[in-house]
């Protein structure tokens, strides 16, 4: 008898090898799963404008990345003794224009340099529901705690959605190298604040617009990760206390079967590798002199010399 309903994620036409550069841009739950991509050693560049919900906020990020066009000072908000840029999230305000803006266009320059040589990208939508900030008549990605009556809240037109989607794909795909393969997800984050209704309509227009497009461009494919923590885990276990964010044991979940259809062989023996080498790392002896502590360091160097010599690129740097 079966008790669940599993979900399949369709293996990788062109799936991730161990020098794949990944870029990811999205909601929070995007930044889960890049988190262990990074853990695994693998090349990845997370959220460049930081994090991301809906299609606009994503669709503003993607052409300014694309186009390398630095941030000026009239791009930013000035409000409780701080600057922000309505563009990106609350990490990126300041009380110093100018330190502010060094770290935004440091981040863009290094957003549109890695895209330059991405193979793989993954893009995970929130929420269909925006805030437009009225004195500047601009839509934002964040609201960076102004407060409500300079806003006005809406959901998404299926327009908006569908047409920021093919202009992101597009600008992705001229940016980087030929064989581009770029994934999309709906974060199974549960947006409670707007309503259960107003979630699962928002929900919904995304997943529609989402198959709707993916299914113009070959090279575009959807991942089911909102499937897997609603219809196959389906149960409040897998949530932290929040009951709205995923638990460690629901990613790992989804990360099985992500890292299962879309790693290669080769490529998934090496991120298990580099993850038991980091689980070690993390071990605090009591006496770092002990003769079997300095036997195990020495053997945990040999195992990270045998990982390094398997890339180009640089893997477990604070320990070289």
């Amino acid at each position: 008898m079966k008790f669940r309903t599993e979900t399949d994620f369709i293996p990788a036409q062109l799936p991730i090898e161990i020098d794949s550069r990944i870029f990811s841009i999205g909601s929070c739950f995007a930044g889960e799963i890049h988190e262990l991509l990074s853990r695994g050693q693998l090349q990845t560049l997370h959220n460049p404008f930081g994090t991301l919900f809906h299609p606009l906020a994503i669709h503003t990020a993607v052409r300014r990345l694309h186009d390398a066009r630095d941030y000026s000072d009239e791009d930013f908000i000035f409000y409780n003794e701080r600057y922000i840029s309505p563009d990106h999230h609350s990490s990126f305000d300041n009380r110093y224009l100018h330190k502010s803006l060094e770290k935004i266009n440091h981040s863009l320059q290094q957003g549109n340099a890695f895209l330059q040589q991405a193979s793989h990208i993954i893009i995970t939508y929130g929420t269909a529901w925006v805030y437009d900030f009225l004195p500047k008549q601009v839509t934002v990605a964040n609201c960076h705690k102004i407060p409500g009556r300079f806003f006005k809240k809406r959901l998404l037109t299926d327009t908006e959605i569908t047409t920021a989607l093919r202009e992101i794909i597009e600008l992705l795909t001229d940016m980087a190298p030929q064989g581009l393969q770029i994934y999309f997800t709906l974060s199974p984050v549960r947006h409670t604040r707007d309503g259960l209704v107003e979630n699962q309509l928002s929900k919904a227009k995304l997943l529609c617009a989402m198959h709707e497009v993916i299914a113009d461009y070959p090279h575009c494919s959807y991942l089911p990760v909102y499937e897997t923590l609603i219809d196959d885990l389906r149960d409040y276990r897998f949530y932290r206390e929040d009951l709205v964010h995923p638990t460690e044991q629901a990613v790992r979940y989804v990360w099985e079967k992500f890292s299962a259809t879309h790693l290669t062989d080769n490529c998934l023996r090496f991120v298990s590798e580099n993850f038991k080498i980091a689980s070690a790392l993390e071990h605090k002896p009591s006496d770092n002199e002990d003769p079997d502590y300095l036997e195990f360091r020495a053997k945990l160097k040999e195992r990270i010399q045998e990982q390094q010599a398997k890339v180009r690129h640089k893997i477990f740097k604070q320990n070289d």
